[in-house]
């Protein structure tokens, strides 16, 4: 069995201790190299590894390690007995939805918790338009608006007044981001067909975050479009509940 690990050298040191006591491999390196190297497993120690490894195209199941509320990840203290449940087969696996996303047509990228329009300059609000199964949702001024996964719902989503989507329920939440009105709701949308996205109106630079980097600057007029693109594999050793923080 070859397990990669993402992020922190000292903990991938230790883990290959772990891996020579079981007649395995561990191979440490980028995202990229990782997942080129068509490991059997992948550790991801952080969250900016986890969201790196979704980047890079995963597809063997992922143990998050120190990656914050909503990951399903293990704490540092306990990540060298997951690991060693990992190395015995002695876990579950639970999918979490991936995003795809598309501008005016264009593949530029996937997202695992967020994906968020908002203006580059701060107080700069712009007018946001919200689609689902091509009916306008919203139209919204606001700051910025941000649609997330279940699993990005425990983060910058909820951060903004966004519910906790539970994993496997097929949906996603929109929200309005500093929206401009006293009164301005937040919605429940399905995953199966494409959520669009769009800049109405353009009082400054307007840019495009998927998970925790820029992807590109958006012109208005021009579709965002979010759609479902799979899922993650997450490796769990220990039972977890995702409502708890």
């Amino acid at each position: 069995m070859t397990v990669g690990v993402v992020g922190d050298r000292p903990l991938a040191d230790r883990l290959r201790d772990v891996a020579s006591s079981r007649d395995a491999e561990c191979v440490a390196g980028s995202a990229d190299e990782v997942v080129a190297g068509d490991p059997d497993a992948v550790v991801a120690v952080g969250e900016p590894s986890l969201l790196a490894v979704v980047r890079a195209g995963v597809s063997a199941p992922v143990l998050p390690i120190a990656a914050g509320p909503g990951y399903g990840s293990v704490d540092e203290s306990d990540a060298t007995a997951a690991v060693d449940a990992l190395f015995a087969g002695e876990y579950a696996t639970e999918a979490r939805a991936v995003l795809a996303v598309a501008v005016g047509g264009e593949r530029v990228g996937r997202a695992l918790a967020d994906v968020m329009l908002v203006t580059a300059e701060p107080a700069r609000i712009s007018e946001y338009a919200v689609r689902s199964s091509g009916e306008q949702v919203a139209r919204v001024r606001a700051d910025g608006v941000v649609v997330s996964t279940p699993t990005g719902s425990h983060g910058y989503g909820r951060s903004v007044g966004g519910p906790l989507l539970e994993p496997g329920s097929g949906v996603v939440s929109a929200v309005a981001v500093a929206p401009f009105a006293v009164n301005v709701d937040h919605w429940v949308l399905s995953s199966a067909d494409p959520v669009e996205l769009a800049v109405e109106r353009d009082e400054g630079e307007v840019s495009l975050l998927l998970d925790d980097r820029t992807s590109r600057s958006v012109p208005p007029e021009t579709p965002v479009e979010v759609v479902a693109d799979g899922a993650l594999e997450l490796a769990r050793p220990f039972e977890a509940r995702f409502f708890e923080r």
